[in-house]
């Protein structure tokens, strides 16, 4: 993902994304697709929660990147590579070129630390040194999460998520090695960025 495009006078990213019959279809008629709260809650059902809870910590932080463009945006998320997502099933893999100036840029392995409600340690020690002092106190992730027992460890973990976006500037100026998979949050879905629909 080294590679900067451009697209009508805009710098742009090789990107990748998975998406359904409905949101390539409404993406086909109307130029540009939204997702929102709604529709993460209905596809993840009763394990929603815990999407929700690092989808709408994104939205907050993420905005401070990229302007949200309405109230109620919710990410997109496209792949800097095919074998970092699940293009299984009824759907359409997009490769897009996308306007580095739209999308926040991250390690697809730390988003996944986040998805997992871990702690994104600024390196190992830090990680380790934290989970040490977690562990013994006995406690879960999903338990501190979930509940309103733990704000302490809740707010440590919370916090320790806005590393997150350490990379964003450097990957978004096309440097990358070394980081592994690269992914980004983008607000919509755009026809113009499709370059080949698979």
């Amino acid at each position: 993902m080294d590679t900067k495009g451009n697209h009508a006078g805009i710098s742009t990213r090789p990107m990748y994304t998975f998406q359904s019959d409905t949101v390539y279809s409404l993406l086909c008629r109307k130029g540009v697709c939204y997702s929102r709260k709604e529709y993460v809650q209905k596809k993840y059902g009763e394990s929603a929660w815990i999407f929700l809870t690092a989808y709408q910590w994104f939205v907050k932080e993420a905005g401070q990147y990229v302007a949200l463009p309405r109230k109620d945006a919710f990410p997109y998320w496209v792949y800097g590579d095919l074998y970092s997502f699940d293009a299984s099933g009824e759907g359409h893999l997009l490769t897009l070129d996308v306007p580095v100036d739209e999308a926040v840029f991250f390690r697809a392995a730390d988003w996944t630390q986040i998805l997992c409600l871990r702690y994104l340690g600024e390196d190992e020690e830090d990680t380790e040194s934290f989970y040490r002092e977690f562990r013994l106190q006995g406690l879960r992730e999903e338990t501190v999460m979930k509940t309103a027992f733990y704000p302490e460890w809740k707010r440590r973990i919370i916090k320790s998520w806005s590393r997150l976006f350490r990379y964003h500037e450097q990957i978004k100026q096309g440097h990358t090695e070394g980081l592994g998979s690269i992914q980004a949050g983008v607000w919509c879905l755009k026809k113009e960025w499709i370059h080949m629909d698979v």
